[in-house]
């Protein structure tokens, strides 16, 4: 877990000491809560098949996030399909190949 900064620890203890108001109103956080209970029912079932380098780099970079690698992925299937997922311009080949990770083989040679 990365370590707290002044500030951070400033927030956190002026939290813990009651000294923050929220400035929802009450509609707000009833939109908020019915936002999250909507977006948090899970009640179907999919089996995908991926590559084994694709579900290496998901795993690294939900590790990164500190997130189940299948939280991370239903995350971005729901920012896709929600229109929150946007596409960044491709970088050049030479950049391309001097900032992606090398992908471990999983055939024995």
């Amino acid at each position: 877990m990365p370590k707290t900064d002044a500030y951070e620890e400033e927030v956190v203890a002026a939290f813990d000491g009651g000294k923050l108001n929220s400035v929802a109103t009450k509609a707000e956080l009833a939109k908020f809560k019915a936002a999250a209970r909507a977006t948090a029912i899970k009640d179907r079932r999919v089996n995908i098949r991926l590559s084994s380098g694709d579900l290496c780099d998901i795993q690294v970079r939900a590790l990164e996030e500190g997130v189940p690698y299948q939280t991370l992925i239903a995350s971005v299937l729901h920012k896709y399909v929600t229109g929150r997922l946007t596409e960044r311009p491709v970088p050049s080949a030479k950049s391309a190949t001097s900032r992606s990770p090398k992908r471990r083989s999983t055939s024995a040679s």
